[in-house]
């Protein structure tokens, strides 16, 4: 079903870009899944699944107008019903809560957890990214998108409250793509929301992303323990190579000595942003020097999540039967931070009835015409 906004038909008829829906394929529960493809008058093309809002594709031109897609993918619908939180929607609580659980309002609540470190992660399994959610296209005068919409029942994976949730996935003609997330509940919980998809400019199988140049407008991180749960320490990134202050390539970091870059087996930490949160700003700046692509991070969120793919192993099997080895890829989850519930000192994750649940990130999508480095 599309979409369109009646104050711009009359307007402007012809649209620069596109939403269009296709059968993706058809689920293990026999479900028709729908993909969608927006494109935009710069040439961008998106492309992502009904299923956990999935990003299979995104094509972007070089500095020559070559396009190709820069985010990681799967060689089949097979492939990406088993890929989890690959590239998806991930909630209703992102990242990590320890103890196996949260306590509310003098309730505890079980989440499903690793029975060797009581770590829950990204909603735990059947969490967001699994799910079917309704789809509607629309098409303005400078943007195509899709809103999803899905309804997490009481008790979901533990989680307190039937939670309403839509997400806009917005294509813009300035080569943005914007995700917003809102959501209501009927019952105190909490909710983290983030889209884990693995970037790498360069083209997605052109190998690591170790020269990769990346900025951080965090000047400080929460470092973790050995199960990576953060200790509740807000540390300065100055002096560690998770300093991003001054952009610098991937590699610096990924092949320096550092305990938390071996805890982890690479970056997976949570920066925090020095913006104020609830305002959308720049969190990450990112440049391939090969290809010429850029991409700029933006969020209202208070904290990011860098993981370099640590977890890609050989193991894994991408897009064109291609192998997915670590650091193929980069991720960049806005996000509230790991353990919030279990972390008075960190910003609050609770969502109660009568509030609203909004939060938003765009990925911007350039060249290095004017390289952002430069401009420091």
């Amino acid at each position: 079903m599309k979409l369109i906004l009646a104050s711009l038909l009359l307007a402007s008829p012809v649209y620069a870009g596109t939403a269009q829906t296709s059968v993706f394929g058809t689920s293990q529960a026999g479900e028709t899944v729908r993909l969608v493809t927006l494109t935009n008058k710069a040439g961008h093309i998106v492309r992502f699944s009904a299923r956990g809002g999935t990003i299979t594709e995104i094509l972007a031109p070089d500095r020559a107008g070559k396009l190709a897609n820069i985010v990681l993918g799967k060689p089949d619908f097979a492939a990406w019903e088993k890929a989890g939180s690959f590239n998806s929607v991930v909630g209703r609580y992102a990242n990590r809560i320890a103890g196996g659980g949260f306590t509310l309002d003098g309730t505890f609540h079980k989440l499903p957890s690793n029975p060797n470190t009581g770590v829950a992660i990204h909603g735990g399994p059947g969490g967001l990214a699994s799910k079917l959610w309704d789809v509607e296209t629309f098409e303005t005068a400078t943007t195509a998108g899709a809103i999803m919409r899905f309804t997490s029942p009481d008790g979901d994976n533990g989680y307190p409250g039937t939670l309403k949730l839509t997400m806009t996935y917005t294509l813009t003609d300035a080569g943005a793509l914007r995700i917003d997330y809102v959501a209501t509940t009927d019952k105190p919980t909490i909710i983290n929301l983030t889209n884990h998809s693995y970037f790498n400019l360069g083209g997605a199988a052109s190998g690591p992303v170790y020269g990769h140049v990346m900025q951080v407008l965090a000047r400080r991180y929460t470092p973790t323990d050995e199960k990576q749960i953060p200790t509740g320490e807000l540390a300065p990134v100055a002096g560690t190579p998770f300093d991003f202050a001054r952009p610098a390539t991937l590699g610096s970091a990924l092949y320096a000595v550092h305990p938390q870059l071996q805890l982890a087996k690479g970056i997976d930490h949570n920066f925090v942003l020095d913006a104020a949160p609830g305002v959308l700003a720049t969190a990450v700046r990112l440049h391939d020097p090969v290809s010429g692509r850029q991409m700029e991070v933006r969020t209202t969120e208070p904290g990011v999540q860098i993981y370099t793919g640590n977890q890609l192993s050989g193991a894994q099997i991408g897009a064109g039967g291609r192998v997915l080895r670590q650091s193929d890829g980069v991720a960049f989850e806005t996000q509230h931070f790991p353990d919030s519930p279990n972390r008075p000192n960190f910003p609050s994750t609770v969502l109660r009835p009568g509030e609203t649940f909004q939060s938003a990130t765009e990925f911007v999508f350039s060249t290095d015409r004017t390289p952002f480095w430069k401009k420091q």
